[in-house]
């Protein structure tokens, strides 16, 4: 795709995004894939540091959810966020792929569910869906 396609295409500029995740190597992909949507980033290592950020913050407007984090698990934060928050889309990105793992994650409260090795369109296409005007 040509870079101006892609930039008209997600555009996202005043629009936040939590990522929750505690690999380095997704983070930087995710970095990479989000970087020309204008979108601001935040960043949180494990589920309870992105329920912390939720609480201080109301204005994300769409949470990436790692499901396997140290310290509370995102099925965890997932229940605890959307218990204030059920407005704002949570999106499961996760290497689980047992049977019964996407029923769980979606039972947590997850609006979305995305299998790692994510791909680059379907990353951007899964949060064009909860972000178009």
């Amino acid at each position: 795709m040509k870079e101006t396609g892609y930039a008209q295409k997600y555009n996202w500029k005043n629009k936040r995004i939590l990522i929750v995740e505690d690999e380095e190597i997704n983070n930087m992909f995710f970095d990479a894939a989000l970087s020309r949507t204008e979108s601001k980033l935040l960043w949180a290592k494990n589920g309870k540091e992105a329920v912390d950020i939720i609480e201080e913050s109301d204005d994300i407007d769409v949470i990436l959810m790692d499901i396997r984090l140290p310290i509370m698990d995102g099925c965890e934060a997932t229940r605890r966020i959307k218990k204030n928050h059920k407005e704002i889309p949570i999106i499961a990105q996760t290497a689980y792929a047992l049977e019964g793992d996407k029923e769980r994650i979606l039972d947590a409260g997850c609006d979305d569910y995305l299998s790692k090795p994510i791909r680059f369109e379907e990353l951007l296409s899964t949060i064009d869906k909860y972000l178009a005007d």
